[in-house]
């Protein structure tokens, strides 16, 4: 962790072996939207064999697993994502704000939002109300509208609608 260049919030500086890495994400996005899904996968496994800390590799299994409806892979993905930055985090004594807006700050809270979503998708919610309520802590704007997301989740996407009746006002 830094602090950000206008010194208000703190940015995660990634390993080494992550940003060494980073051109190769552009290829394995090329592969997962030509459908070369088997060959995505071996990439993104052979990226984390030389850097497990490779936080936006992490998301992008957690996409596909999700996609794939693997729920506890998806889950399990995300929730490496997140602990990952969680522990960078642990080691800093916890600074804030931390800013979805910073770019290097985005893959950890893509980890989280998925997390937030395998888990209520689980049936565990107060698990993905605890990872929801840390992002938020983080970055108070909520900018991926994640108590929405819970809202929705908790609703099965159905709209919210009054029960009362509509009375004329004048």
């Amino acid at each position: 962790m830094r602090r950000s260049t206008d010194g208000k919030s703190w940015v995660f500086v990634h390993p080494r072996g992550a940003r060494d890495r980073a051109e190769d994400l552009e290829e394995v996005q090329l592969m997962i939207e030509s459908g070369e899904l088997d060959v995505a996968l071996d990439e993104l496994r052979w990226l984390l064999s030389g850097c497990a800390e490779f936080i936006p590799a992490h998301v992008l299994l957690g996409d596909i697993a999700r996609d794939m409806n693997d729920l506890p892979l998806a889950r399990a993905h995300y929730g490496a994502g997140y602990q990952l930055g969680l522990q960078a985090l642990r080691r800093e004594k916890m600074p804030k704000p931390v800013l979805y807006s910073q770019l290097a700050n985005q893959s950890f809270f893509e980890a989280g939002r998925g997390l937030v979503w395998a888990l209520e998708k689980l049936k565990k919610p107060q698990m993905a109300e605890e990872v929801m309520g840390g992002l938020i802590e983080l970055d108070q704007s909520d900018p991926m509208q994640l108590r929405l997301l819970l809202d929705e989740l908790r609703r099965d996407g159905a709209p919210v609608i009054s029960l009362m009746p509509k009375f004329p006002t004048s």
